[in-house]
């Protein structure tokens, strides 16, 4: 996490340094203590932590909600767990995790998002098709192939 999201935390961060409006980045998380443990070491200083919050908190009247990343997280698990040998390497595991954050956010439609996916949601229009994610191979295939 802290190598993909290090350039956008910081940047939030130097706002608040350099004119005084704090709009740092906030992690929500529950009550799992690794997690404060982890945001402390990595983040303490230049973003904010959300530490305790119950997983259905909007039900609670609370701003933010974990529940999409714990399904996430689960679906994660559930796809690793028939991996009998683990990933192998890392880079297996990086790459794994890759795809699964592209199919994520490319091809799965999402129910709170009214059966759009994000990358729709946020207007990036590839012409995938129907079939996105054999659209997407071929979008990958045309555009990124000569590099």
């Amino acid at each position: 996490m802290k190598d993909t999201c290090l350039n956008q935390i910081l940047a939030r961060y130097y706002v608040k340094k350099f004119t005084g409006v704090d709009e740092r980045i906030i992690f929500v998380c529950d009550g799992f203590e690794n997690y404060r443990n982890a945001f402390n070491k990595l983040f303490y200083r230049i973003a904010k932590l959300q530490f305790g919050v119950p997983i259905k908190c909007k039900k609670y009247g609370l701003e933010h909600n974990n529940n999409p990343i714990e399904r996430y997280n689960g679906k994660i698990k559930d796809r690793t767990k028939i991996l009998r040998g683990g990933f192998g390497s890392f880079e297996y595991a990086e790459a794994f995790m890759n795809l699964r954050r592209v199919i994520n956010n490319f091809v799965n439609p999402h129910q709170e998002l009214q059966g759009r996916t994000p990358a729709e949601t946020a207007e990036i229009n590839l012409n995938l098709g129907r079939m996105k994610l054999y659209g997407l191979i071929r979008y990958c295939a045309k555009n990124l192939g000569d590099d």
